[in-house]
């Protein structure tokens, strides 16, 4: 059986994996709405948050986005209050429009 990245790496470098992974999702809206999410937050977050963020990040972009924008509803076996904590997030800090 082989381990899982986060139970090989200390706590900082498995966060700075994360967070590197949140800011280059591919498309530059999950950029910011999960990177911005996650660069506030992170530093506060425990194994489990941590685990449920990562779960997060595996699942396809375009329904990510759907979860977030609140456009459908996110399966089982997604954290509904991290979506709840990423619209919230959001809502009150708004990227600012050039």
């Amino acid at each position: 059986m082989t381990s899982r990245p986060d139970q090989t790496q200390s706590p900082d470098a498995r966060r700075k994996r994360i967070l590197y992974r949140a800011w280059h999702r591919g498309t530059r809206e999950l950029d910011m709405l999960i990177g911005r999410f996650a660069a506030a937050r992170i530093e506060a977050m425990d194994d489990v948050a941590l685990d449920r963020l990562e779960a997060l990040m595996e699942a396809p972009e375009p329904l990510i986005m759907e979860w977030v924008t609140g456009r459908a509803e996110p399966p089982a076996g997604i954290d509904h209050s991290l979506i709840e904590d990423l619209r919230a997030f959001h809502a009150a800090h708004p990227v600012a429009r050039d």
